[in-house]
């Protein structure tokens, strides 16, 4: 009979200790091995992406960012954060040297979009010139960039403008929904 009582008590802890663990604080893992992440607000309103040495050395990550997937990039010394899909489906993470500047090629679209600006590139010719040479020029700025900030070798984004609208919201509010990082393919 003590054997049952002991082995009864024996099982209510563990099912009161893993009633504890699921509902405790979780650690949250920025640098899995697929590389992707959910960011951490910090205090200042800031959200925790990564760790500056950790975004260096893999090249790019992906994480939230109030919601939203956000693909960030370390390129030739500096950090570009935008919006993970462009103004029409999911990045593939290839940057391209295009007219000087560092890009993102859409593997469907083949929109281009600049790590720098979000601007949308295309080579248009000017059909009155006697003979017309393609050149590239700009649609505006499509993708919603981040801003990225450094402390202590951590990288931070801010918060989204939700005030001005970009092509890219679309798509970014369309997978918000359904949730979960969509980068891998």
């Amino acid at each position: 009979m003590l054997d049952l009582i002991i082995l009864s008590l024996h099982f209510f802890l563990c099912f009161l200790i893993s009633i504890v663990i699921w509902h405790g604080p979780k650690d949250v893992d920025l640098q899995n091995s697929g590389g992707t992440g959910t960011a951490e607000m910090v205090p200042d309103g800031l959200i925790l992406l990564g760790k500056e040495d950790d975004i260096k050395k893999s090249q790019r990550i992906t994480a939230k960012v109030n919601g939203r997937e956000v693909v960030v990039f370390y390129h030739k010394g500096k950090f570009h954060a935008m919006d993970s899909r462009c103004y029409r489906k999911i990045f593939v993470h290839m940057i391209s040297d295009i007219d000087g500047q560092a890009c993102i090629v859409c593997p469907w679209h083949k929109y281009v979009i600049t790590l720098e600006t979000g601007e949308g590139l295309y080579e248009g010719i000017n059909p009155l010139e006697p003979s017309p040479t393609p050149k590239w020029q700009s649609k505006g700025v499509k993708q919603r960039l981040h801003k990225i900030t450094i402390v202590n070798g951590n990288v931070y984004a801010s918060p989204p403008d939700l005030s001005v609208s970009f092509d890219s919201d679309y798509f970014a509010d369309k997978y918000k929904k359904s949730g979960g990082l969509a980068m891998e393919k």
